[in-house]
């Protein structure tokens, strides 16, 4: 007899209602900045990691989203080098002023329901990204995975510098930075 999940038996119940998956510990926002460095003869990527973000969405039966909103804090982004996690902090993103960036969610395309033990599929997610009171329509692309711990998603959306009114960073160390962001997580997703 297969092994029902505890928290997979919960979001069988609630798909008659609405289904709620909130981010567990463990979950991680990155940005990945192509740069090119003085010194170096090749570019690389320049990566900042938090773990510093909460959310979660609500689902209806039919897969719709009914609610939903992703939280990550800016300040708390770091990469392998603090003057460029400063500049980025003080200039880029001005986190004094603008601390948070906010993802909500408005359709996800893929997924099926009910979750089902190992399931995995390819998942589209579109919603509204608000960074530094500029709100831009993205895509998240990805691929999601039912698992004994929860829900695991990896997805990743780009972008341009201006399209959140941010200014790509100058530095005498730095030779050039390409003008594209991308964001990625690693998300596990929980029935509270």
């Amino acid at each position: 007899m297969q092994r029902v999940w505890p928290w997979l038996l919960c979001f069988s119940l609630a798909l008659a209602q609405n289904l709620r998956l909130e981010l567990a510990p463990g979950s991680e926002a990155r940005y990945r900045v192509r740069e090119q460095l003085v010194g170096v003869n090749f570019p690389s990527d320049a990566v900042g990691t938090t773990r510093t973000l909460s959310g979660g969405v609500v689902l209806g039966a039919d897969g719709r989203v009914a609610s939903g909103r992703f939280t990550v804090n800016l300040a708390s982004l770091q990469s392998d080098e603090a003057r460029r996690d400063n500049f980025i902090r003080r200039n880029t993103l001005q986190t004094d002023r603008f601390p948070e960036a906010v993802f909500v969610p408005k359709e996800v395309r893929g997924l099926r329901l009910p979750l089902r033990p190992g399931d995995k599929a390819r998942v589209e997610i579109v919603g509204d990204l608000t960074i530094r009171e500029v709100t831009r329509s993205v895509t998240w692309v990805g691929e999601y995975e039912v698992t004994p711990e929860g829900v695991r998603l990896q997805a990743n959306t780009r972008f341009r510098f201006e399209d959140f009114r941010l200014t790509q960073p100058r530095v005498a160390v730095v030779l050039s930075v390409e003008n594209e962001i991308r964001l990625e997580v690693d998300f596990l997703l929980k029935s509270p």
